[in-house]
């Protein structure tokens, strides 16, 4: 009896037969493509930090005011990922990154024409919002979860390293266009990035590998093709949620991980530029700094995927999280009008950290929660964007009430120590029916999938 359906795809559980292997398997075109498309949308989430003192000058709206369009954008950010992951699953990978790509190409344009401030929370916060969350850090998850067996954890920190790299490619000018033509030229040119993207998207991806007659990159012959989701996305992220939040892991995870958003992207991510200004600093210098943390970031993540395949992914977390609010602290005094040795040093030791957090942190939703560990990362991913949302808009009250910044370094220091003890207290193996699959996480010696007190 056949295995394959007429259409060529392989049946629900059956097994697909080795194909001729191309030199270059296509999960590493796949990864990159994936890498690209997330370069495109970090585009326009770098932009906020350098619009900030532009909008500010010409319609005279408050640092708060502005704070809070960016907080709803890295909130919705955060809220539409694990619904993302489960859409993904039903739908596939191809539909769901070209419609986000869409989106985002679509608030970025729109802001051109705005003049209050309702229409900027609606094109920054909505419609980017949810473009970039239906392709956030979930969907380097699904990817490196259906291609690759052997190294997901390097594949995940890959993928996570594209949006450092979108940052670095295009800060720096969309600084320069705001200070010279101004910040509409700039979203308009965030705008065609993200829609130049969508024709790769279209051509080289495929939601799996059986979809183009081959295994997963590092399966071997005895690996089954899983079954299709079942329907009701949106049932299955509130199941995978339920049944999540009943494990003191998750909460744990949640809870570092929004300390990890608070202390990036809300933090650092949207109020560093302004505040290097505030000490003199040109602001396409303060960009230029900041995509050079990008630089960093893109070797940090991609060695903290190396070290989640080999060290215990805990201990991993409690230094990342720990050496970042070393580095805060000591961050105010850091500022001048030119740039210093002393800075550029935490540009590079901060920018090693930015979000080497991310493969251990799927490696251990991966391990606790089995399949539905790209789901349950797209939760505990909300609860990155939760946190950065709210310090992104206290961080802006404390700078209108403050006159500095200052508080909320010291502040955003001090939960990175919290958040480095608790990584240490997460269980290093799942009990009382926690779902394990050790092997996806990619560590050495992986036990495979077994379910314990069912």
């Amino acid at each position: 009896m056949s295995t394959r359906r007429t259409g060529g795809s392989p049946l629900p559980g059956s097994r697909v037969p080795p194909a001729r292997l191309p030199r270059v398997h296509r999960a590493w075109w796949v990864a990159a493509v994936s890498f690209v498309a997330l370069v495109g949308a970090a585009g326009f989430r770098a932009a906020p930090s350098v619009f900030i003192d532009p909008l500010h000058a010409e319609f005279g709206w408050s640092h708060s005011t502005i704070s809070a369009a960016v907080s709803v954008n890295v909130l919705l950010y955060g809220l539409t990922s694990p619904f993302s992951a489960a859409l993904m699953e039903r739908y596939g990978i191809r539909r769901i990154v070209s419609a986000a790509l869409l989106l985002i190409a679509a608030g970025s344009g729109l802001t051109v024409f705005m003049d209050a401030t309702w229409q900027l929370v609606l094109c920054w916060g909505f419609l980017v919002g949810l473009g970039t969350g239906s392709m956030a850090l979930a969907f380097a998850a699904t990817v490196s979860g259906r291609w690759f067996i052997a190294r997901r954890g390097l594949v995940s920190g890959i993928l996570t390293a594209g949006g450092a790299a979108g940052q670095l490619v295009f800060l720096p000018l969309v600084a320069l266009l705001a200070e010279g033509p101004g910040w509409r030229t700039a979203s308009l040119v965030v705008a065609c990035a993200a829609l130049a993207v969508v024709p790769l998207v279209l051509l080289v991806l495929r939601d799996r590998p059986e979809d183009a007659g081959l295994l997963p990159y590092g399966a071997g012959p005895d690996y089954v093709t899983p079954p299709p989701a079942p329907p009701g996305a949106a049932r299955r992220a509130l199941r995978s949620l339920r049944d999540a939040a009943r494990t003191r892991v998750f909460w744990l995870l949640a809870g570092t991980f929004a300390v990890c958003g608070a202390s990036t992207n809300g933090l650092v991510g949207v109020h560093f530029v302004p505040a290097a200004h505030d000490h003199g600093m040109p602001v396409p210098a303060a960009a230029s700094l900041l995509a050079v943390i990008g630089v960093f970031d893109l070797v940090g993540t991609v060695a903290s995927g190396w070290f989640t395949d080999r060290f215990d992914a805990r201990r991993l977390l409690a230094v990342y999280y720990a050496l970042r609010g070393l580095s805060l602290l000591f961050l105010p005094m850091l500022f001048a009008q030119s740039v210093r040795p002393s800075m550029l040093f935490f540009i590079v030791f901060y920018g090693l950290d930015w979000v080497a957090t991310v493969p251990p942190t799927i490696a251990l939703c991966r391990r606790h929660f089995g399949d539905d560990g790209p789901i349950v990362f797209g939760w505990v991913l909300a609860s990155h964007q939760v946190g950065a949302s709210v310090v992104a808009y206290l961080t802006g009250l404390v700078r209108d009430t403050f006159g500095s910044y200052d508080v909320a370094w010291t502040a955003s220091g001090a939960l990175c120590g919290t958040a480095a003890l608790m990584a240490l207290v997460i269980r290093a193996r799942p009990t009382g029916g926690e779902v394990v699959n050790a092997g996806a996480a990619g560590g050495a010696g992986a036990e495979g999938e077994t379910v314990k007190g069912a």
